[in-house]
């Protein structure tokens, strides 16, 4: 899969483009459902796919109050979508400039760099200043800027669609079953691997640490069972989410045991699905009644892993 990020011309290299829009977050399988009709389209025109999209949230721009956690970061959303079939995937930073753009300039906008045979996008996607661009507004005026609008419909799950926001409630909540299935996968976190107080190793229980940003949606502090992938290969996985309160100072943080796994990985990539939850986070009275607790919840972990990869 081609990336960029910034605003490339691309009608001359790609003369038969099938364009997908929207935001992506999470890239849950309402999202899949339109990124694959996408690159079934692409596919009869004997031509290619391309997601464009924004590395930033619209409302961090327009409505900075009212900016929802990502549930996906960039890293994790560029390799769905790259696992999806998209063959090329732009994802720019949303400006000032582009919050200005009428409908009709973002059209223009379309034309101009991609001159898509087809757009696609779900029912609620906007688009323009305000967002006074809809998606009836691609289908009736797309044919002046030289496309056809295809408009997926929401998939359902229970009678309600399936959103981002629904599954961000999901995760805060921590049910991991209900969000799995809106996801189409376990909530994962993708991310480098950041230095931490080395304690774990002291214990017998090394840990790769990631950093949890503000930005992003997280389940509630506890030990998880967990998948963790690195450099291809998979092992089972204790996480915990939390400030780790036996000990003093800790900032909020998700600590991975990888099981069999010895390799030092700071700043590499890992990814970390979360299985489920094996019990809440614990304040112990002495450090031995914590590696005891640890021995037990790494059994569990694996037991939980080992049923997932049968």
């Amino acid at each position: 899969m081609q990336f960029y990020s910034r605003l490339t011309a691309l009608k001359q290299e790609y003369p038969r483009l099938v364009v997908v829009l929207g935001m992506f977050d999470g890239v849950h399988i309402g999202h899949q459902s339109i990124i694959r009709r996408a690159v079934e389209l692409a596919r009869e025109h004997n031509g290619k796919c391309l997601v464009f999209t924004f590395s930033n949230h619209p409302l961090s721009v327009v409505a900075p109050q009212s900016l929802p956690p990502q549930i996906a970061n960039n890293l994790l959303k560029k390799q769905l979508m790259a696992e999806l079939g998209v063959d090329i995937l732009m994802a720019i930073p949303f400006t000032k400039d582009l919050a200005r753009r009428t409908p009709e300039e973002f059209m223009e906008l379309l034309r101009d760099y991609f001159a898509p045979r087809v757009v696609v996008t779900g029912p609620n996607y906007t688009f323009g200043s305000r967002g006074k661009g809809t998606h009836r507004l691609l289908q009736r005026a797309g044919r002046d800027y030289g496309f056809r609008a295809e408009i997926c419909p929401a998939v359902l799950l229970g009678g309600r669609p399936v959103s981002s926001t629904r599954i961000r409630a999901l995760i805060d909540e921590g049910n991991l079953n209900e969000a799995e299935i809106c996801l189409g996968r376990p909530f994962t976190v993708l991310d480098r691997v950041i230095h931490g107080d080395r304690r774990g190793r002291t214990l017998g229980f090394p840990t790769a640490n990631l950093a949890i940003p503000d930005a992003q949606v997280m389940l509630p502090n506890g030990v998880y069972a967990a998948k963790v992938i690195h450099d291809g290969s998979m092992y089972a996985g204790l996480a915990n989410i939390g400030n780790n309160p036996t000990f003093e100072g800790c900032n909020r943080r998700i600590e991975v045991n990888i099981q069999d796994f010895s390799e030092d990985i700071y700043d590499q990539l890992i990814e970390v699905q979360f299985l489920q939850k094996i019990r809440d986070e614990e304040k112990f009275a002495s450090v031995d009644e914590l590696v005891a607790q640890m021995h037990k919840d790494r059994e569990r972990a694996k037991e939980i892993w080992r049923r997932t990869v049968q």
